[in-house]
C-alpha cells in the first residue's frame, strides 16, 4: 500500500534534500561548540553566523537582529514574556491579542494575566481577519500581539496599518509569522514589526528550530538563566547542525518562494473547483484573497470534518491545527469567525506545499468527493 498523499504542510512540511545535505558535516565533522576558541569551534560559528544571515535576509532584517530558539513557541514566550518583564515597570499595563493566534501566543498571554497584566482580546470577523480601521489601541497598551497569517484559515492580517496604530500608541508589534514565511515574502520593515517569530519546520527545515526577530533597540528581558548566548537572550549551546539548516531552508525560501507560491496557489484553487464542481454547499472559510496560496479550508455540508476525513484515509490531512488533534471540540478560530456549530464541525484544512503534484491533486479532490458521497447517502 503506497503512503497517502501528504496534505498537511501547515502542521509541518518534510525536510527538503537540499537542507539534509547542507546539515550532514556539521553532524559528522564540524562538530565544534561554536563558544570555542579554537579550529573546531571558529568552524562552527562560521557557520552559525551565515546562517542567523540567510535567515536575516528572508526576512529584510540585519544578522544582529535574529535570535534563534528551540522551536517558534519559544520565540514567541522570549517575544511576549521578555517584553512584557522589560516593559512592566511603566504605566501601561494593557495587552491586546487577536482572537485567532496560536496557543504558544494565547497561553503566555494568560499567564501575563495573571501577574498583574490585561489582556484584551481584538475580535475578527467571519473571514478571521482583523478590522485595523476599527482597532483602538490605547495609550495604556503596551504591546499588540497579532499572526501575519493564520495556520487554520490562511487569512493574512493587515500588519502595515496594525502596525502603524500601535506605533502611534506607543506601542510595540509582534508579530507570529511562523505560518507565513516561506510561504508569502515577509519583510520586517514593510510590516512595521518590532517582534517576528518564525518556525524552521514550516518551511523544510527540522523541527526543533526557531528564529525570534528584535528590532534594534527593542527591549527584552530573557525568561531562561545561563551563559550569554544569542546576546544574552537565550541560553544554551547552539544546536549547529539545525541552525545550518534553517539557513538553507532560508536561502531556499528566499530564492525560489516567489515562484514556488505561483504553483501552489494554482494547485490549490484546482483542488477547491474540482470539489465545489461536485458538491453542493461546499463553504471556503477564510479570506477569498488575502490568504496563503497553499492553504484551503473547506466546510462539507452535512458531515463532520473528522468523520470524512475517516473514510479518506488515502490522504493525510486535518481538521484544523495539529496542536488541537484529536479534539473534536470546535476549533476556537472558528468560534472567533462566529461559525455555526455545523459549518465548523464540517471544516476540514487542506494545506499543499512543495511536493505537491498535479496528479497528487487530482486524486486529492477523486477520494474527497468519494468519501463525502458515501457520508451523505
Amino acid at each position: 500500500m503506497s503512503d497517502p498523499i501528504y496534505l498537511d504542510y501547515n502542521a509541518t512540511t518534510p525536510i527538503d534534500p537540499r537542507v539534509v545535505e547542507a546539515m550532514l558535516p556539521y553532524l559528522r565533522t564540524h562538530y565544534g561548540n561554536p563558544s570555542s576558541d579554537h579550529v573546531y569551534g571558529h568552524a562552527a560559528k562560521a557557520a552559525v553566523d551565515r546562517a542567523r544571515a540567510e535567515v536575516a535576509a528572508l526576512i529584510g532584517a540585519q544578522p544582529a537582529e535574529i535570535i534563534f530558539t528551540g522551536c517558534a513557541t519559544e520565540a514567541n514566550n522570549l517575544a511576549l514574556q521578555g517584553a512584557a518583564r522589560a516593559l512592566f515597570s511603566g504605566n501601561r499595563r494593557t495587552l491586546l491579542v487577536s482572537a485567532v493566534e496560536h496557543p504558544s501566543v494565547t497561553q503566555p498571554m494568560r499567564q501575563l494575566a495573571q501577574g498583574g497584566w490585561a489582556v484584551v482580546e481584538i475580535p475578527v470577523d467571519e473571514t478571521a481577519r482583523v478590522d485595523a480601521g476599527a482597532l483602538e489601541i490605547g495609550d495604556d497598551v503596551a504591546l499588540v500581539s497579532v499572526m501575519l497569517a493564520n495556520n487554520e484559515v490562511g487569512t493574512i492580517q493587515p500588519i502595515r496599518a496594525i502596525a502603524e496604530k500601535a506605533h502611534a500608541a506607543g506601542a510595540l508589534l509582534h508579530v507570529d509569522a511562523a505560518q507565513a514565511v516561506g510561504k508569502i515574502a515577509v519583510n520586517v520593515d514593510e510590516l512595521g514589526c518590532d517582534l517576528l517569530t518564525l518556525a524552521g519546520h514550516k518551511f523544510y527545515a527540522p523541527k526543533g528550530v526557531g528564529a525570534l526577530y528584535v528590532r534594534t533597540g527593542t527591549a527584552l528581558i530573557p525568561i531562561m538563566q545561563g551563559a550569554g548566548h544569542e546576546r544574552g537572550l537565550r541560553p544554551g549551546t547552539e544546536n549547529v547542525p539545525h541552525l545550518v539548516a534553517l539557513g538553507e531552508a532560508a536561502r531556499l525560501a528566499r530564492e525560489e518562494g516567489a515562484q514556488e507560491s505561483v504553483r501552489i496557489r494554482s494547485l490549490r484553487d484546482a483542488l477547491h473547483h474540482g470539489l465545489a464542481s461536485a458538491i453542493p454547499g461546499l463553504m471556503l472559510n477564510g479570506h477569498a484573497e488575502e490568504r496563503l496560496p497553499n492553504t484551503l479550508n473547506l466546510s462539507f455540508p452535512f458531515v463532520t470534518g473528522w468523520d470524512l476525513l475517516a473514510g479518506a484515509d488515502a490522504l493525510a490531512a486535518s481538521t484544523g491545527s495539529a496542536c488541537h488533534a484529536g479534539n473534536h471540540a470546535v476549533s476556537g478560530v472558528l468560534a472567533a469567525m462566529r461559525f455555526t456549530p455545523e459549518r465548523a464541525a464540517g471544516a476540514v484544512r487542506l494545506s499543499l506545499g512543495r511536493f505537491t503534484t498535479e496528479a497528487e491533486i487530482e486524486i486529492a479532490a477523486q477520494v474527497l468527493i468519494a468519501a463525502w458521497e458515501r457520508r451523505v447517502k
